[in-house]
């Protein structure tokens, strides 16, 4: 039987070299909750999130530095890195690559039910993210309309 570490770090694996198969690792009922955005991911919208972290983000790697199994609860602290090469949607519009490279902080939450993910919060430092991509000093002009 694989254990839930094994399930969230194959997660991981998967998000970066096949965000199309994403979503089979989610319950039918699961969600992502990108909780800097405010953005909560249930279903199909799972893999389309992905899509979009993925086109801006092509290189991305998630640095894994710790894991904690608590039953059904996996927590991860990690970091995100890539470049940012593809336009990321975000609330107030679009910001279109900047070329820069990210380095981020980041928590995430998993609630894992039969092998799967049933719920899965990511806490990264968003501002973080902003200000090394180049844009959080002037975000409005940053942006696409």
């Amino acid at each position: 039987m694989t254990s839930n570490e094994e399930i969230i770090r194959n997660l991981y694996a998967v998000a970066e070299k096949e965000p199309k198969r994403f979503r089979s690792l989610f319950t039918d009922n699961g969600y992502w909750w990108d909780v800097p955005a405010g953005v909560k991911y249930h279903g199909d919208d799972i893999a389309r999130a992905a899509d979009i972290y993925s086109a801006a983000f092509p290189d991305m790697h998630r640095a894994l530095d710790d894991l904690y199994v608590d039953g059904d609860v996996v927590v991860v602290q990690l970091s995100l890195n890539g470049t940012h090469q593809g336009d990321l949607p975000i609330g107030l519009g679009t910001i279109p690559a900047t070329g820069k490279e990210f380095h981020v902080p980041c928590v995430d939450v998993f609630r894992l039910k039969d092998g799967k993910v049933s719920a899965f919060d990511c806490y990264y430092a968003g501002t973080i993210m902003l200000a090394q991509l180049g844009v959080l000093g002037n975000l409005e002009a940053s942006l696409k309309k």
